[in-house]
């Protein structure tokens, strides 16, 4: 792995882009969520190089040059690795990778090879996948399914991107055909194990987004699925799509969608209303934020990639 730029502070997130062992560009992220790196470290990794999908609110999308092989997922893993642990022992509680940095991982079957390098190399491997569960990826999420219940059967965390409970509308946020809603509960109820944990159902919540908590109960049982509520985060697409970030950065709480959540919490879901260290909006570290975007079209961000001051 040649690293072409760092960005950020590793006390809170760095966004690293890189070029692989087969020259493909790639960016990948290290956090410590908790301040505190002996209780959890985070790697957030890409899995194609740029995106098919073309997510509005996302800045993987605006190119796409195909998957990544799984020694290019696993590069992305060792770098950060050999920088903050140079004898490759991950002295961590909680090591966890996230695949949710660039590219729909379902496109991607490298990506399950990796997954299970992964888990019998560390054994305080926390797997993470996020996905928007494209149509034609059944094989893919087989595989996924048989995984999880042979190496992870209470440690994986499974987030599925919705963003609206309006089929219309989630179709125009993700462009592309996707599981409907009574698809992903089926497979979330074969997914889940008791004692496990739950299925994420994300939103990235703008103030034109759809949510009805009618919708989420009638195809998603609370026993097995729970409510992340994030931030539409500043990224380029946001802003020439026009979006609103519905999100109080202080409390996590909606503002136009408040009801959303209190109906939820009161039919008895578990939400998680996830506002990280606003600084990783300035390191561009958050999720939907591709930094090399930003870098060739040097769109005028106030809040967000204060960290970036050259080209590669």
């Amino acid at each position: 792995m040649e690293i072409l730029k760092e960005i950020g502070d590793e006390r809170v997130a760095k966004v690293y882009i890189g070029k692989t062992s087969r020259g493909n560009i790639v960016e990948f992220v290290e956090s410590t969520p908790t301040k505190n790196i002996d209780e959890k470290w985070v790697l957030i990794i890409s899995s194609l190089n740029g995106c098919p999908v073309g997510c509005k609110m996302c800045d993987a999308g605006f190119f796409y040059k195909g998957k990544l092989t799984v020694e290019e997922l696993l590069e992305q893993v060792e770098y950060p690795i050999k920088r903050r642990f140079p004898d490759g022992k991950v002295r961590t509680k909680k090591f966890k990778v996230q695949f949710a940095r660039m590219g729909e991982p379902s496109f991607n079957p490298a990506v399950l090879d990796a997954l299970r390098v992964l888990g019998e190399k560390y054994e305080n491997f926390h797997p993470s996948l996020s996905t928007i569960a494209p149509i034609g990826t059944d094989r893919f999420f087989e595989g996924l399914l048989e995984l999880k219940k042979e190496m992870f059967p209470t440690n994986f965390q499974l987030q599925f991107s919705i963003h609206s409970t309006d089929s219309k509308q989630r179709d125009e946020i993700i462009p592309v055909k996707k599981w409907g809603f009574e698809k992903i509960a089926d497979y979330g109820a074969r997914f889940y194990d008791e004692g496990g944990k739950k299925i994420t159902l994300n939103f990235a919540l703008a103030e034109e987004n759809v949510v009805e908590a009618d919708v989420i109960e009638e195809y998603f049982p609370k026993e097995y699925f729970l409510i992340k509520i994030t931030p539409l985060n500043p990224t380029v697409s946001v802003k020439k799509n026009n979006l609103r970030n519905d999100v109080d950065l202080k409390s996590g709480m909606p503002i136009k969608h408040r009801r959303f959540v209190e109906d939820l919490k009161e039919r008895g879901y578990d939400v998680i209303l996830s506002v990280g260290d606003t600084r990783e909006n300035l390191i561009g570290s958050n999720c939907g934020q591709y930094i090399l975007r930003f870098l060739r079209e040097r769109i005028d961000l106030r809040e967000a990639y204060v960290y970036v001051k050259e080209e590669i």
